[in-house]
């Protein structure tokens, strides 16, 4: 019932609803992005704020008949705190690994490798060409063009196999 009130409160811009938000759910928000960030404590809070105003835009995207709302707020607040995460380690990545070694050292190593494990896992539920069109296209940046090239197959194609990819991910992670 409170759940109801909150989405109704979000969905008509009341601030009460916001208010609500913080207080039933702020700890699991803050507990999630804690988890997802580990040491990145001076991230946290920005990370919150965040996910916050994530749902405040996007609440016409929550369907009460796929998911709770408890659920549907953990998921946004993981996929952020998963984006803050990856934005970090782009960010360090275009420094010089000796500049990023002396300014973190093994918390940014290790952050790295809990992020590649995690997209891992994430992709390990497509299959091989499907992942490595994933790694290619999103982590890579390499250009639909240059893939379409490779594979010999058209940009269409790829579209393709990348939406119904995000679709099956979508549907494992409800």
């Amino acid at each position: 019932m409170e759940d109801e009130l909150m989405v109704r409160y979000i969905s008509r811009k009341k601030e009460e609803g916001l208010e609500l938000l913080v207080e039933t759910y702020g700890g699991l928000i803050t507990s999630i992005v804690r988890t997802q960030l580990g040491s990145l404590k001076n991230y946290e809070e920005e990370c919150v704020n965040d996910i916050l105003l994530g749902i405040w835009t996007n609440i016409d995207r929550f369907d009460d008949k796929k998911n709770t709302f408890k659920n549907w707020i953990a998921a946004v607040a993981k996929y952020k705190a998963i984006d803050y995460k990856r934005k970090y380690v782009k960010s360090q990545h275009s420094k010089s690994l000796t500049e990023v070694e002396g300014m973190l050292g093994d918390d940014y190593l290790a952050l790295q490798k809990e992020l590649k494990e995690e997209v891992n896992e994430l992709l390990s539920h497509l299959n091989e060409r499907d992942r490595e069109l994933f790694k290619s296209y999103y982590l890579e940046d390499v250009a639909l063009e240059n893939i379409a090239v490779k594979r010999n197959t058209t940009i269409s194609n790829l579209y393709n196999r990348l939406s119904r990819g995000r679709k099956k991910l979508k549907e494992i992670f409800k």
